[in-house]
């Protein structure tokens, strides 16, 4: 039995040419009398509305972008925020330097409690213009997050925005308010901001940009300081994210802001990363624990070099994102768009990998495995789809699907086997015999 007529499958495989390939349903299809285990759908069990998908635009792929002919430029914008492309509409940047600036600089960098030189100045050199490009590509808002790395080094106890420290409090307030000039400056470019997180990575005393709070710093920093301001300069519309770290402990950290009315009330979710280990059900503990709280990816990427040509960097990236939307999370956030061939610039020498790795003698785009598995996600699974319950007896197959307001239902399926893996799919509607081919990922579209 043939799914539906207006059935559509795309295939990306190790093994073949096929990247986020358009196929038809006969060229997975088997005929199997035997009992097979199955990815069955329930499109009345409603969940969470996503959000969408993105990456970040940070100061490294700037100058990466910059460097490039317009041809390039018009190629790597319809790539990622294109509708032929990954149809990107989330987007991360960085307050202040990350790691990934070509070095440390704040947007205030002497001690001027009233920020009266506070300047956007160098961020409109690269980054900005970047930002601009995709804004005027995609088709829905784009939806940027900004998140610091560090305050200036005035405001800090090590006196320095690299190897941790923390903020000082008599600089609470000013820092509060820093947030608010940002938003200001951004906009009146042109910029819109969506959402800010309080700090990257709060307990990580890292080589570069860092600063660090406890849970209980962060949510009275919250509720005395940032949350205050925001209102203040009339900003609650804008997205407040706690934590912006690891999922192993971002219960505790949760709990720790969130279990606080005064703090709670300014937040609108808690963010995270995956640099320390799965743990999937962590996430699955917060939106248990805070239902009203919304659940985001916020950065993720392949560490310690760019990792050219690897297929398991698509698989790590599609296996967080199925499990992590499959546990509440309304909106996943790629690190780095555009990185060099050796997985900067980075001003502390931490490279890593992103979906597009830049050739920058040749001027080559290389598009990594990771480009095509997110885009798997984010070309299908759009802004408002919501997730629907996808029961799934297989052992190693990975599921995620969603329906969206017409009733058409999105399904993508992984195999990280290297062998053929068959399974009913059983829609609601229908009930068809498949076989997914090895390292591979399948997008399924009944309309």
């Amino acid at each position: 039995m043939n799914l539906s007529k207006n059935t559509s499958i795309y295939l990306t495989s190790k093994d073949s040419n096929s990247r986020l390939k358009k196929i038809s349903e006969s060229e997975i299809s088997i005929d199997s009398k035997r009992e097979l285990q199955s990815i069955r759908l329930h499109p009345n069990l409603l969940r969470q509305t996503i959000l969408g998908f993105g990456g970040a635009f940070t100061e490294a792929s700037a100058s990466i972008y910059d460097q490039l002919d317009i041809n390039k430029k018009s190629e790597i914008i319809e790539a990622y925020f294109g509708k032929n492309g990954n149809r990107y509409n989330m987007g991360r940047t960085h307050i202040n330097s990350c790691d990934f600036s070509l070095g440390n600089y704040a947007l205030c960098e002497i001690e001027d409690r009233e920020l009266a030189n506070f300047s956007i100045e160098r961020d409109k050199k690269m980054l900005i213009p970047f930002i601009k490009a995709a804004l005027e590509k995609t088709s829905v808002p784009l939806h940027i997050m900004a998140s610091p790395w560090s305050p200036p080094p005035w405001m800090k106890t090590n006196n320095q925005m690299n190897h941790g420290g923390k903020l000082k409090e008599e600089y609470q307030d000013t820092w509060a308010e820093y947030y608010c000039k940002y938003i200001e400056h951004y906009e009146k470019d042109g910029v819109p901001i969506w959402g800010i997180s309080v700090q990257n990575e709060p307990e990580a005393v890292q080589t570069w940009d860092s600063c660090i709070y406890s849970g209980e710093e962060e949510r009275d920093f919250i509720k005395k300081f940032l949350g205050p301001a925001l209102k203040k300069n009339k900003y609650l519309d804008k997205r407040l994210v706690i934590w912006d770290h690891n999922r192993d402990v971002m219960v505790k950290r949760s709990r720790a802001v969130l279990s606080d009315p005064d703090a709670a009330k300014y937040v609108w979710g808690t963010g995270f990363h995956w640099y320390n280990g799965d743990h999937f059900d962590e996430v699955q503990k917060v939106h248990d624990e805070f239902p009203d709280k919304k659940l985001i990816f916020t950065e993720g990427c392949q560490e310690n070099g760019p990792h050219i040509g690897s297929w398991d960097l698509g698989e790590r990236y599609a296996t967080s994102i199925i499990n992590d939307l499959n546990r509440w999370t309304v909106a996943w956030i790629d690190w780095n768009l555009l990185l060099d061939e050796r997985g900067g610039p980075n001003h502390v020498g931490n490279y890593c990998s992103a979906p597009i790795i830049v050739d920058t003698n040749s001027q080559e785009l290389l598009y990594q495995s990771s480009y095509y598995y997110l885009g798997h996600f984010s070309r299908f699974f759009s802004r408002g789809d919501k997730i629907i319950d996808c029961e799934n007896t297989t052992d190693n197959l990975l599921s995620l699907s969603a329906i969206d307001k017409n009733q058409k239902i999105t399904t993508t399926i992984m195999n990280k086997e290297d062998k053929n893996i068959p399974f009913l799919y059983e829609n609601g509607v229908s009930i068809k015999s498949f076989s997914i081919p090895p390292r591979s990922i399948i997008t399924i579209i009944n309309k």
